[in-house]
């Protein structure tokens, strides 16, 4: 492998031609052929014994070029990458620029890291929200319980709103059952609105042993073959049932909590929403004063990065439904997505994870921050436990490199949140420039620029990149 030549672009962007030599290449041609020439038929060979020549003689020389270039790419990509000390932050564009028995020429345009130019992250100052509560929290805390030990009893009266009705019903349009229309034994409360409108507000004052017809029209949003279609529902009223809550005292408490006095069980849960909210209070305190540290410094963010992050953000997700045992391409179905729509909907969160993480990373080295190899095997032990496996498992499946720039940002996080202080903020700085597309009016990222000219070693490419830059742990994705 031989860089040939470096040039730096605008937009944080560096090409790269890349040289393989010819005997390098041969080597990869002839490692393709072996593994591909038992899935060839020639005749006059048995099957897998035809020689090279012969295969490159009815096909073409360049028969095998593609997956041989996809077999030396990826490797000769990495080797350069690190050669020039590039720190790539999202899949290069690539394009082939010679190939053939002379070796391999391709040209990569690499997104690097951008310069930042840190404002003011030291001694911020942010509001930091006081927690009170109230006898309304705490009531509102007991509901769930008083929910759960609430009884549905059966009752001789009319039926009211908040009441539940067991009824058979079914809707006929033009004096002909249509299809859904129909359920026997079903249970409804009456104000859920969870029935067309009209269907409960005409059953409040009916009793067990009722047979209503109800005239209903749909909505004009409603699926098409009833939107706006006026219908008749013949119900029967089976049953009416009443909630009926216990009474809330002591003998209540004893009964759902581990507490002898109602008093001691209101405490107690003033005491636990008291913690969760100044844990909240914390968390908005800490947000406000990095939010003020990414507005102070001035960056500008590629494109690319914010892409690569937003594609990341969506493998994690689809990974997360698939342990659960859903495809994803299943679940996008059941929603109505596609990739495209989750990649772009996935953009805000990508650029506010990439300013964060440059932010971080400028902290860092301004303070000179390092992580000791004490530091690194207490992080391993750590992951180790949190994830059940064992320390050389931690260490197998989770690269040195990445943990050490996990606890990096941790240390430049620290630097700046142990300085903060509350109150008032400074008024705002010069932002930062957001990405490259906000910066400038731009055609929509991809649509203009030169596609690869082999896209299977793109898409190695990829692989390779996101491999590299795969997330330490995988908790984060879910913050």
């Amino acid at each position: 492998m031989n860089v040939k030549s470096v040039e730096k672009q605008e937009k944080s962007t560096v090409e790269l031609v890349i040289e393989v030599g010819k005997e390098e290449f041969e080597a990869a041609v002839e490692k393709v052929y072996k593994k591909q020439r038992g899935n060839i038929s020639v005749p006059g060979f048995r099957k897998g014994h035809a020689p090279r020549k012969i295969i490159e003689g009815m096909y073409g020389s360049g028969v095998f070029y593609e997956d041989a270039i996809n077999e030396i790419y990826p490797e000769a990509y990495a080797q350069a990458i690190e050669q020039e000390k590039l720190d790539a932050v999202a899949w290069p564009k690539v394009e082939i620029v010679d190939v053939g028995k002379e070796g391999l020429t391709f040209k990569a345009v690499v997104t690097v890291r951008p310069e930042v130019k840190l404002g003011d992250y030291k001694d911020l100052t942010a509001e930091k929200n006081e927690v009170t509560i109230s006898d309304e929290d705490i009531d509102n805390e007991l509901k769930p319980f008083i929910s759960r030990a609430t009884r549905v009893v059966t009752v001789e009266r009319e039926a009211q709103n908040g009441d539940t009705v067991v009824i058979d019903f079914e809707g006929f349009q033009d004096g002909v059952p249509f299809e859904g229309g129909k359920a026997e034994g079903h249970s409804l409360e009456l104000g859920s609105g969870s029935f067309v409108p009209g269907f409960e507000e005409q059953l409040v004052g009916a009793k067990a042993g009722d047979e209503k017809e109800l005239d209903i029209t749909f909505p004009e949003d409603y699926h098409e073959d009833l939107a706006g279609k006026a219908v008749v529902f013949k119900v029967k009223v089976n049953e009416v049932k009443e909630k009926q809550e216990p009474a809330v005292d002591d003998e209540f408490a004893k009964d759902v909590s581990e507490f002898d006095t109602l008093a001691d069980f209101r405490k107690d849960l003033a005491d636990k929403l008291r913690e969760r909210r100044q844990t909240q209070a914390q968390r908005d305190f800490e947000e406000a004063i990095m939010t003020q540290v990414m507005d102070n410094m001035e960056v500008e963010i590629p494109d690319a990065m914010v892409d690569f992050r937003a594609e990341q953000l969506v493998n994690d997700m689809a990974q997360r439904i698939q342990a659960q045992g859903i495809p994803f391409e299943q679940y996008l179905a059941m929603t109505g997505m596609n990739m495209d729509i989750m990649r772009e909907q996935a953009k805000t969160a990508a650029l506010e994870r990439v300013r964060r993480e440059l932010a971080l990373s400028a902290v860092a080295a301004a303070e000179a921050l390092e992580i000791t190899d004490e530091e690194l095997d207490a992080e391993y032990k750590r992951l180790a436990e949190q994830y059940k496996v064992s320390e050389e498992e931690a260490k197998t499946n989770l690269s040195a490199d990445d943990v050490r720039k996990e606890l990096l940002d941790r240390k430049a996080e620290r630097v700046i949140l142990d300085s903060a202080k509350q109150g008032k903020p400074a008024a705002k700085k010069k932002a930062a420039k957001k990405t490259a597309k906000k910066a400038e009016e731009e055609e929509p990222a991809g649509e203009d620029e030169e596609k690869p000219k082999k896209t299977t070693a793109r898409k190695k490419t990829a692989k390779k990149a996101e491999e590299e830059e795969a997330s330490v742990d995988e908790g984060k994705a879910e913050e």
